[in-house]
C-alpha cells in the first residue's frame, strides 16, 4: 500500500531496526546546500519515536545535520521502501568504550512514509559482506549496538 503516512513506527519496522542493517541517509550538505545521501549500518530504534545511528565523528552527515537538522533516513523492509523524516541532532559527540571515534546521532521522527511505487513489493532486502576481519567485525558490531541501546 504505497505512500502510507505515519507519525512514528510501525511495529514491522520498529522490529527491523533492533540490530544492524543498511539504511541510506539523505541530509542537506552544509557547504553547498545540496542533497547528500549516505549508506550507514549501525542503527537502531530505542521505541517507535526515535532512531539512533552511529557514524564516524569525521563523516560530513555531523557537519550536514549541525548547520541542518532535517534529515531522510531510507529503509528496505517489510517488503517495501520507507521514507522517514524528521529532526537529527548530535546526542553524543563520541560513543565512549568503542575503539573508533563515532558520534551517536539521535533522529526524532516526524513522518514515516510507504514509498514504493505502486503495485510492487520487495522480494529481497538487501545484504552485505563487512570486508575487513570477520571476527573484529562481529565485536565492533556488538560493543556499538551495546552503546547505542545503553543510550537510547
Amino acid at each position: 500500500m504505497a505512500n502510507k503516512i505515519e507519525t512514528s513506527l510501525i511495529d514491522p519496522l520498529f522490529n527491523s531496526l533492533q540490530k544492524e542493517r543498511f539504511v541510506t541517509i539523505a541530509s542537506i550538505d552544509y557547504e553547498t546546500g545540496s542533497p547528500n545521501v549516505s549508506a550507514i549500518s549501525w542503527v537502531y530504534a530505542p521505541d517507535t519515536n526515535r532512531i539512533l545511528f552511529a557514524i564516524d565523528q569525521k563523516s560530513r552527515i555531523v557537519d550536514n545535520i549541525k548547520k541542518h537538522p532535517a534529515i531522510v533516513l531510507n529503509l528496505i523492509a517489510n517488503e517495501s521502501t520507507y521514507s522517514i523524516n524528521g529532526n537529527a541532532h548530535i546526542k553524543e559527540d563520541q560513543l565512549e568504550n568503542i575503539p573508533l571515534k563515532l558520534s551517536l546521532i539521535e533522529l526524532g521522527i516526524s513522518e514515516v512514509r510507504d514509498v514504493m511505487f505502486y503495485g510492487s513489493r520487495i522480494s529481497s532486502e538487501p545484504q552485505y559482506d563487512k570486508t575487513y576481519d570477520e571476527k573484529a567485525a562481529a565485536k565492533l558490531d556488538k560493543q556499538v549496538l551495546q552503546a547505542m541501546k545503553d543510550k537510547g
